[in-house]
């Protein structure tokens, strides 16, 4: 894969590289975080000095269905030694899917000093380097967070409904099988609840794993990415975009893919996908 700045991205300086990472291992003002699909892989091993932000129990709110609120998100940031001014790093399993989810919800409350290691642990792996066991403890900080600003990049259920009304672009990044109405599910995955399949009206079908190259995990070039969401697809980077999959995992991938790689205007992510649209009483769906 080429150099991260030759790709054409709109953003590159939201990505670095594995090599970047291990330059900076011991660098105060730089926190690296892990997260993942398989919260197994972190005790295995992970990254020196990474920690663990599990986005069942770290990022969401244990009593309804919602993020944390701004208390929770300065608790984790303090606990984990981030300050307002740290560089944080985020890399994960299965081409980054969870890491670029957490890094979606840290932008909620505006830690906008936030990259993606490309290529994630799949790529560090490949290329042989460390991994280690060893937890690490940082002195606690004093973090203070804005009140959590969902909308300039989150959707809700009523927002997706004006948007349809309107004629806005809709893309579903599940599998084909599940936008088709096949499956209530992904493969392999239980079903989390929705008991209608099929897809919103007019929402284009791209999977979110094409965004990424199986080998290494790393990003395709902007060339690539155009082919794909622009050419083949037909969206159009200046109308506002609503992305959505089964509970707003997968689409975070594709909104970072179209809000960094692609310099999309406005894309917003609809956490409640599938699982509340399938359950939804008398809205439009398509198969």
């Amino acid at each position: 894969m080429t150099d991260i700045a030759s790709r054409g991205y709109s953003n590159p300086d939201v990505l670095v590289s594995t090599d970047w990472v291990a330059e900076h291992l011991d660098d105060a003002n730089v926190r690296i975080v892990e997260s993942n699909e398989d919260q197994l892989l972190y005790p295995a091993g992970h990254i020196a000095g990474a920690v663990q932000v599990d986005w069942a129990t770290d990022l969401n709110d244990q009593l309804r269905r919602d993020y944390l609120q701004r208390e929770g998100f300065e608790e984790l940031m303090s606990r984990n030694g981030i300050t307002r001014d740290s560089t944080v790093v985020f890399y994960g399993d299965r081409n980054n899917w969870w890491a670029t989810y957490a890094y979606w919800v840290f932008q909620l409350f505006g830690h906008s000093n936030s990259k993606v290691m490309d290529g994630g642990r799949q790529k560090w792996e490949q290329e042989g380097r460390d991994l280690v066991r060893e937890v690490p403890s940082y002195e606690k900080t004093s973090y203070v967070a804005p009140d959590r600003s969902d909308a300039p990049i989150r959707a809700f259920r009523e927002d997706v409904l004006g948007h349809l009304a309107e004629g806005g672009q809709l893309v579903d990044v599940r599998s084909p099988q599940e936008y088709s109405g096949e499956r209530l599910h992904m493969p392999d995955f239980p079903n989390e609840g929705a008991l209608r399949g099929g897809h919103i009206p007019t929402a284009r079908n791209i999977p979110w794993a094409r965004a990424a190259n199986p080998e290494d995990g790393t990003f395709k070039t902007a060339t690539e990415l155009k082919d794909i969401y622009l050419n083949e697809q037909g969206l159009t980077p200046d109308d506002d975009t609503i992305a959505y999959c089964r509970i707003g995992e997968r689409s975070s991938h594709t909104w970072f893919v179209l809000t960094h790689l692609l310099g999309f205007k406005n894309v917003r992510n609809y956490d409640g996908s599938w699982t509340e649209w399938g359950n939804l009483v008398n809205v439009p769906i398509e198969k």
